[in-house]
């Protein structure tokens, strides 16, 4: 085993609330629970049957804690941290907050998912800008696309770390080192990575990185994350005007001593409502867990599913990204023919193995709780339609 990569480790079904029946290879659009995670969802809803019990500091330390193990999962210091109910929040708040001006430009990936590109295209339409859409052939690499087309007149780059579709790579170092040399900034959707794909937000250095936490953070809907870099949190604009997000709002008894300031770092962007009192702890639940296997081992595991997947795929003529394109944890299969065929999704749901269809790309994405027995039901079917 080379001690510089990672080591695999075995099926970790029997920590999910997943039936025995159940292949489940769809973590990319939500994961299945941990039973960690249910049982601090339960123990959460009881404990708000009686409020009397839940004291001021109560509002913010479970955040809190929250807060400083989302930081510890992308690289970033807990000051730099706020709470936030979806992906589409945090692009708002970036959209809202880098400057824009008629002629231009923001780059982003063709067919890149809807919360990063609709704030996008109003902010292009209200100051006259560019929307610079990259484009690439199915096989080729994102990364030298999006390099191509970053210029002089890039205000934005606003990408994801992988391609939602088929786990297509983004290498967003070298992505940052160019929106940094013509002065553009950096706005990153990690949804589909973080977790799973090793980011270390120091060496990217985004203005804004923002991710649900639903997906590859075991966490439940409705409560994500977003980095803000240093020079936002002093400024930055946030969406909302919520008393939770001002300096001394710890202090009950003089909430109405209204003030200017906010509370440190990238507080001040914090949703409302956001100590979430169910939420927070299933995400707490959630995000301990996957810290305590490393996101390396993480990747190291899934990239031996996937990697088993894109060996027999391949041997059947199906059309896949080369392993250095893409992430491990996401694979797309490209069938031979007129895309996929109608009655493929019908019998894998018929048969219990769950995947989905995402453009013109059955989209593969298991997590821990999978094994090679899996995999091999999908390929069977896959094979009828081949």
């Amino acid at each position: 085993m080379n001690p510089h990569i990672p080591e695999p480790f075995p099926p970790q079904r029997d920590l999910f609330d997943l039936p025995q029946e159940v292949a489940y290879l769809n973590c990319a659009n939500m994961s299945p629970q941990l039973h960690s995670v249910t049982k601090a969802g339960i123990e959460a809803v009881q404990r708000m049957k009686a409020p009397w019990k839940i004291s001021p500091a109560d509002w913010f330390t479970d955040a809190e804690a929250l807060r400083a193990l989302a930081a510890r999962l992308m690289g970033a210091d807990t000051d730099g941290v706020a709470l936030i109910p979806a992906a589409s929040y945090g692009i708002a708040v970036a959209a809202l907050n880098v400057p824009l001006k008629k002629g231009q430009n923001i780059v982003l990936l063709d067919g890149q998912f809807p919360s990063n590109h609709y704030a996008w295209r109003e902010r292009a339409m209200m100051s006259g800008a560019e929307m610079r859409i990259v484009f690439k052939e199915p096989l080729d690499a994102w990364t030298e696309a999006v390099l191509e087309a970053i210029d002089d007149d890039t205000a934005i780059v606003t990408v994801p770390n992988c391609h939602w579709t088929d786990g297509a790579l983004i290498d967003l170092v070298r992505v940052g080192e160019r929106a940094r040399s013509v002065g553009a900034f950096l706005v990153v959707d990690a949804s589909q990575s973080l977790g799973a794909y090793p980011i270390d937000v120091a060496a990217v250095q985004p203005d804004f990185l923002v991710s649900v936490g639903y997906k590859w953070q075991l966490g439940p809907y409705g409560l994500g994350y977003l980095y803000a870099a240093p020079r936002w949190r002093e400024t930055g604009r946030p969406l909302e005007a919520s008393w939770l997000a001002r300096s001394g709002a710890e202090d009950f008894a003089s909430l109405v001593n209204y003030v200017d300031d906010y509370r440190p770092g990238a507080r001040r962007f914090d949703m409302g409502e956001y100590p979430q009192f169910v939420l927070a702890p299933m995400a707490f639940a959630g995000l301990s867990q996957l810290l305590d296997w490393g996101v390396g081992r993480v990747q190291a595991t899934l990239t031996g599913l996937t990697g088993q997947i894109a060996k027999e795929a391949t041997a059947m003529g199906c059309e896949l990204l080369p392993a250095d394109h893409r992430v491990g944890h996401i694979i797309g299969v490209r069938l031979p023919g007129d895309g996929i065929p109608e009655a493929l999704p019908k019998r894998l749901a018929e048969e219990q193995v769950f995947v989905s269809v995402r453009g013109d790309s059955l989209r593969i994405s298991p997590h821990v709780y999978n094994d090679a027995r899996d995999i091999e039901r999908l390929l069977a079917i896959l094979q009828a339609f081949v």
